[in-house]
């Protein structure tokens, strides 16, 4: 299955949003009960998690909401009483604010006590990790190898700026405190967090741009994060959805040259020649990995076939 290019993120206890996510063209969505949810409502929307879980249709998607954070008085309720309910149609639980690899250890010794105790498939219930402070980026290698149930890492831009005390006056987008930099401030923290995720084979998502009206933005940061190799975007409104799937999808002409080149490799190995050329361009294994994915991402047939 390709990973998620567009994960839409909507509060768990509006129902109607809900339901609009669900029915959008997000290829992931999750629920949130952490900062779409007042701290006096979260109890209440534990049971909205439970609900959307069991009786909406989540179209093919995983099911996916985030607790809160392990420091809050509210994160072993999120755990257990969703779980206990709702493990059976529960395929994996986001949790923000990592910071170290006990932190995931927790969390994987809990799940493995709740799907005992209802039953469940040993190792169902998957979990994916922010990472959102200086800590977590410390140790973000670690983090990604704590449990076999990790399935993705994301990347929490605010949070990260906060803990880092970097002025920023819009969330996931350059600003003139980067002009000052003459750079992108977070291409560091970025491209870390996908190394770690690459060298433990998770996937890795960049987080949102706040400013659901600045299309520009959203475009430029989506271009940013996948050229720095990740997967895809968080949404935090329908409206750039759209947006997010197009920048991470590769374009016409990226397949085009990716066919090429594992046609010429093909046609290479059937002369029996360790020599191929596309274009008049060199091309070596390294190329062939690179034109490989590109026809992953896409979902192409041809990728299909060469990897079969």
């Amino acid at each position: 299955m390709r990973a998620a290019r567009s994960l839409l993120a909507v509060p768990a206890n509006r129902l109607k949003m809900v339901e609009k996510a669900l029915a959008s063209d997000a290829d992931a969505v999750f629920l949130d009960l952490e900062d779409a949810v007042a701290p006096d409502d979260k109890p209440s929307a534990r049971k909205e998690v439970i609900g959307a879980l069991r009786d909406l249709d989540w179209r093919g998607r995983p099911t996916l909401y985030r607790a809160n954070a392990l420091d809050t008085p509210y994160f072993y309720r999120d755990l257990i009483e969703v779980a206990e309910e709702a493990g059976d149609s529960l395929d994996a639980v986001m949790v923000p604010k990592v910071n170290r690899p006990e932190d995931l250890h927790v969390v994987a010794t809990l799940l493995a006590q709740l799907e005992l105790a209802a039953g469940l498939e040993p190792g169902r219930i998957r979990v994916e990790a922010q990472i959102e402070s200086a800590e977590g980026l410390t140790n973000v290698d670690a983090i990604a190898r704590a449990t076999d149930r990790l399935e993705a890492l994301h990347f929490g831009p605010g949070d990260f700026a906060a803990s880092l005390r970097l002025p920023q006056t819009s969330i996931g987008v350059m600003d003139e405190w980067d002009e000052a930099y003459s750079g992108h401030r977070f291409h560091y923290a970025m491209q870390r967090i996908v190394v770690a995720a690459r060298a433990a084979g998770v996937r890795v998502l960049d987080g949102p741009v706040a400013d659901y009206g600045d299309e520009e933005g959203l475009r430029r940061s989506c271009l940013v994060a996948r050229s720095l190799g990740f997967d895809g975007k968080w949404a935090i409104h329908p409206a750039q959805i759209g947006t997010v799937n197009e920048v991470f999808s590769p374009t016409e002409g990226e397949v085009e040259w990716a066919e090429k080149v594992l046609a010429a490799y093909e046609a290479a190995n059937a002369a029996g020649s360790g020599s191929v050329s596309v274009e008049g361009q060199m091309v070596d294994a390294a190329s062939i990995r690179m034109a490989q994915n590109t026809l992953d991402l896409a979902g192409a047939p041809e990728a299909d076939q060469a990897s079969s």
